[in-house]
């Protein structure tokens, strides 16, 4: 199929230099037989008869070959393109014979029929069309009109040779590249008859604009989302009409064009007739080949009903958080309650000694306390909030909370603490309270783990040198390390470390991590396990930074 469109473009190419032939052919005959009849009538009328005779003939084959080509709107053969070469190489053979032959002036148009069969044939037609040419100019220089070879003849005869092999050469390199060309643009046409076609049948909504805000391509889809028709804002501005219909949108691709940066995700609530639609956005920036200036493409769909089974998924996740978290804590508490409903029944008996007596008191006071702590410990958990946010200087927390936990009584026998980046100032939007309480938890967690003699280290990263690791749209990332020499975290523990209760710590309470968890969360950032470089456990706290923030030494 696209072969023979690229061939049916190139014979459509051939019928274009065909026209100039006839052209130069009738003009030729036309200047002979006037020639013929003003100049040569009366000296030799031999030559005006012939000229005569090459008229007629050239306006008879002419006219056949035009109602061929063009009335018929026929495609050339090959066949009929040697018909048209040979005829053409007799009429100068005859022209030439009749103005002198090997002296005559129009010698010249054998080169200019040699040239349109390598232009119009493969390379051995090209090549035959010289021989050809050489042949009868031969005949006619030698036998007609000299006895023998002058060498302005082997002259001749040697540019019609050279002629036809370089014209052969390069009119069968022009060949193949027109057939290869032909090739590219019928798959180029076929590309974007399937493009248009994909993107008038599919769901989602494209629509690009140029640097000014006019409205380059909308699909139907988009149409229908957004309520505007290409045909009625080609061309035009359409950002703030987008920004009416889907609130937000507007603002994005204007940012865009701005900023010259793509949006990965974003959610807009557009108004219908038949209520809310929430239209899910994504942009890309599509920049141009030299001075022209960029446009963005902006890629949506309805995602109303996606967003309402993700709300009802959420809420089950909630109900089944609960559950699990209040069978955890009913675990939690069954265990101290029944020691000490265990220990209340025998000392409410009368066989106990003094030192038997005192163990038990000993024991109910001790798991009171415990229940105490596990309680006070739960409802801080669940009462986390975020406080009043301000700037806050990361590194000072974290210097803050290495130097109480190296003073903490559960602080590992000979673990070392070292700091990595905290010797500057490094201020993100938060409630200082908060990200304390989640940065000690984690130092002390880790001093716990490290082991004895273990490495605890604590290092805070900018901006810059932790950009494009999170692997989410969060801006002016920094990020905060801590990692320790203990024997880390399982792989099947990755996905529990974080929930209330859950410990591998004999003696803890589990909500330690979960602190740190929801108070991150708080702060719209995330938290990440994995190995760390001492080949125990390393958490990443990743927390939106002030943009453009700038970072002094700490003396």
């Amino acid at each position: 199929m696209r072969l023979q469109q690229s061939e049916t473009r190139f014979t459509i190419r051939r019928g274009d230099v065909l026209r100039w032939i006839y052209l130069g052919r009738l003009t030729l005959v036309s200047g002979i037989l006037v020639a013929a009849l003003l100049v040569w009538r009366s000296a030799d009328p031999t030559q005006t008869f012939i000229a005569t005779v090459i008229f007629l003939a050239s306006m008879g084959f002419t006219g056949l070959s035009l109602w061929h080509t063009q009335l018929q709107d026929r495609d050339p053969s090959d066949h009929f393109v040697y018909l048209q070469v040979i005829f053409d190489a007799l009429l100068v053979t005859a022209v030439v014979h009749i103005t002198g032959g090997a002296d005559s002036p129009f010698a010249f148009l054998y080169i200019l029929v040699i040239s349109s069969g390598a232009l119009l044939l493969p390379l051995p037609g090209g090549v035959l069309v010289g021989v050809l040419a050489t042949i009868l100019f031969l005949a006619d220089a030698v036998w007609l009109h000299l006895d023998t070879f002058r060498l302005e003849v082997v002259l001749q005869l040697g540019l019609f040779a050279t002629v036809a092999l370089v014209t052969g050469f390069l009119g069968d390199r022009v060949r193949r590249a027109g057939l290869a060309l032909g090739q590219m643009e019928s798959a180029l046409r076929q590309l974007r008859l399937d493009t248009g076609d994909i993107l008038a049948n599919i769901g989602t909504g494209v629509m690009t604009v140029d640097v000014g805000g006019r409205l380059m391509y909308l699909n139907p889809a988009g149409e229908a989302l957004l309520g505007l028709g290409f045909q009625e804002w080609r061309g035009r501005e359409v950002v703030e009409a987008v920004e009416t219909v889907a609130p937000g949108m507007g603002s994005v691709l204007e940012s865009c064009l701005a900023k010259g940066q793509p949006v990965a995700r974003f959610r807009s609530v557009a108004d219908r007739d038949g209520g809310e639609v929430v239209l899910g956005i994504s942009t890309t920036v599509l920049e141009r080949e030299g001075r022209t200036a960029p446009s963005v493409t902006a890629i949506f769909q309805d995602i109303t009903g996606q967003e309402r089974i993700n709300a009802l998924n959420r809420r089950a996740e909630r109900l089944e958080a609960v559950a699990e978290l209040s069978a955890s804590l009913a675990h939690e508490i069954k265990n101290p309650l029944a020691s000490i409903r265990s220990a209340v029944e025998q000392l409410s008996g009368s066989t106990l000694n003094g030192e038997d007596r005192q163990l038990l008191q000993r024991l109910v006071i001790s798991e009171s306390e415990r229940l105490s702590r596990l309680l006070t410990g739960f409802i801080e958990f669940s009462v986390l909030r975020m406080g009043k946010s301000g700037q806050v200087d990361l590194a000072a927390l974290a210097r803050d909370c290495v130097t109480l936990v190296s003073k903490h009584p559960e602080m590992g026998i000979g673990v070392r603490v070292l700091e990595v980046g905290l010797d500057r100032e490094v201020r993100v939007p938060g409630d200082a309270d908060l990200l304390h309480r989640a940065i000690f938890n984690l130092v002390l967690n880790a001093a716990q783990f490290a082991g004895p003699a273990g490495i605890v280290r604590v290092e805070l990263e900018n901006q810059e040198e932790c950009a494009g690791t999170v692997g989410t749209d969060m801006e002016n990332p920094v990020c905060l390390k801590v990692s320790d020499s203990g024997p880390g975290v399982e792989p099947e523990e990755v996905l529990r470390i974080f929930d209330p209760f859950f410990t591998r710590r004999t003696g803890g309470s589990g909500l330690g991590l979960a602190v740190v968890h929801r108070a991150v969360e708080a702060h719209k950032g995330i938290v990440l396990v994995d190995e760390g470089p001492d080949g125990g456990a390393e958490f990443r706290i990743f927390l939106p930074g002030t943009p453009q923030a700038e970072e002094v030494e700490v003396s």
